[in-house]
């Protein structure tokens, strides 16, 4: 069998080439990841493959600076499940040191590459080696986009093949820019699989906006605008600086815009929107298409006519003024003691009532759980127990008495639980141990909650194994769920 580096006797070079090109290709007949492809053959005193390109379908941005190169497997400082932030953009612009030419005069070299366009920290991701499948020979790889192609419904381990592009030595670049990429916590260029680390579920902010969220538009006295009156709409979410990295990750699912700031006459942290743009461009076309279905919805549709007005100047005239204040009176708590009192003539518009018939998508309920839910563990005082006291779990969700329909729709979901009364307030409540063992929790492990809540449902998780064992009976076992409780809900503190 030929192989490379080896001589045909009685052979043109082209013969030579073409048997030797052959040879290699059926040697790599069998190798799983399949993603070579050839572009030409080098003819020296022995024969090489010139370039390759590993990839499916991937773009070739360099070539290889070794002899009989076959396909790499990665080794290094690689890990996986993060993407890099500049992953899909290797490629750097090299331009001609013009500026020297004019000062110098023409060199030997006409265009010559004397500098890279790119910002240092922009620069890509070039630090790990490759490692030869049949030998120990190691060359430079740059990354590019994605990394890894996997193939769909088939085993992950045996359908994986690696995007790299082989590189010169890095000695040889025109320009020495050391990247900062590497010392960052987790880096790789391959996203996840699990989804442990994906971004929010869309319906899930939607579900968390329905419980915390606020479409709010307040008009105040500024004698700075010719009507006398500051107009400004925002979207907000508050919650206990404790979560702030639940915040956070609603920020970046916006698509980091609005900001983040303490409020520090009731301890939270709020996250904010007011810029118009980002109003009518991100904030509202989400909710247009994953719809609130509490009755803050009727709010959201108010609130889309009052940015409109806005959107188009009609804050800035008395005529747009009144006819948002009009809109405000129908929307949240309504209008001001001052602004009633100043304005004689308030025609507030219809308000909606949603009829909601169904929940949209599982995920709202987690997301609408984590605003509004509840996992609470109780002990009390219970004579016939061999400890004296019974342990019980209960879960809650908790609404204004106006979603009541809602509550029931939790109900039909569910097929478990039941509603309770308290003055402006309904629950939805389910407290039979096997509905919490056989519905709630696996659902919730289904679709998992984030932030403290997560915490909080964790702990209720291991206090329902706990008495699943029926170690709730007994003291050591009772003492251990008390500790549980105690750091629960509102009695976990930041760490």
């Amino acid at each position: 069998m030929a192989t490379l580096g080896m001589k045909l006797p009685g052979r043109s070079i082209c013969q030579q080439s073409r048997i030797l090109v052959n040879a290699r290709k059926s040697e790599l007949a069998n190798w799983n990841q399949r993603s070579v492809s050839f572009d030409k053959i080098k003819v020296n005193n022995d024969f090489f493959i010139n370039k390759c390109c590993l990839n499916t379908g991937a773009r070739r941005l360099g070539n290889t600076r070794d002899a009989n190169v076959i396909p790499v497997k990665c080794t290094g400082n690689t890990l996986l499940w993060v993407k890099l932030s500049n992953s899909g953009d290797p490629l750097k612009l090299k331009v001609p040191s013009y500026s020297r030419k004019a000062v110098s005069g023409q060199n030997n070299y006409l265009g010559m590459v004397t500098s890279l366009k790119i910002d240092e920290k922009k620069m890509g991701y070039r630090g790990s080696k490759s490692v030869l499948v049949s030998n120990t020979k190691t060359v430079k790889e740059q990354r590019v986009d994605g990394s890894w192609d996997l193939k769909k419904n088939i085993n992950i381990s045996n359908n994986k093949s690696l995007r790299c592009t082989l590189t010169g030595f890095e000695r040889n670049y025109p320009v020495k820019n050391p990247s900062k990429q590497l010392n960052k916590l987790f880096f790789s260029t391959m996203s996840t699989i699990s989804g442990a680390l994906q971004g929010l579920n869309p319906y899930f902010v939607t579900g968390f906006t329905d419980g915390e969220g606020c479409f709010c538009t307040s008009i105040y006295k500024d004698e700075k605008y010719k009507t006398g009156w500051h107009v400004r709409s925002f979207f907000e979410i508050s919650l206990n600086k404790i979560d702030r990295l639940l915040l956070l990750q609603i920020q970046e699912f916006f698509g980091g815009i609005g900001i983040i700031s303490p409020d520090k006459t009731n301890d939270t942290l709020n996250y904010s929107v007011n810029n118009l743009k980002d109003l009518t461009t991100i904030i509202i076309p989400h909710f247009k298409k994953y719809q609130l279905i509490t009755q803050k919805a009727a709010d959201f549709q108010i609130f889309e006519k009052i940015v409109e007005i806005m959107s188009t100047g009609g804050h800035l005239t008395l005529n747009g003024l009144q006819e948002i204040i009009n809109l405000k009176a129908s929307m949240n708590l309504g209008l001001t003691d001052i602004i009633k009192s100043e304005f004689s003539i308030i025609k507030p518009v219809e308000r909606v009532i949603i009829q909601t018939t169904k929940i949209p998508d599982p995920n709202w309920i987690s997301g609408f759980v984590n605003a509004e839910g509840n996992f609470d563990p109780g002990i009390k005082v219970q004579d016939n127990c061999k400890t004296g006291f019974q342990v019980y779990l209960r879960f809650r969700v908790t609404q204004h008495v106006r979603d009541t329909k809602l509550m029931e729709l939790l109900i039909k979901y569910f097929g478990a639980g039941r509603i309770e009364n308290s003055r402006q307030v309904v629950n939805f409540v389910v407290g039979n141990f096997s509905d919490l063992t056989q519905i709630i929790i696996p659902f919730f492990k289904k679709y998992p909650l984030v932030g403290i809540k997560q915490l909080d449902y964790l702990d209720w998780c291991k206090i329902a194994n706990l008495m699943t064992l029926r170690s709730h009976l007994k003291p050591e076992g009772l003492e251990e769920i008390r500790i549980l409780k105690a750091g629960m809900n509102t009695g976990r503190k930041e760490k």
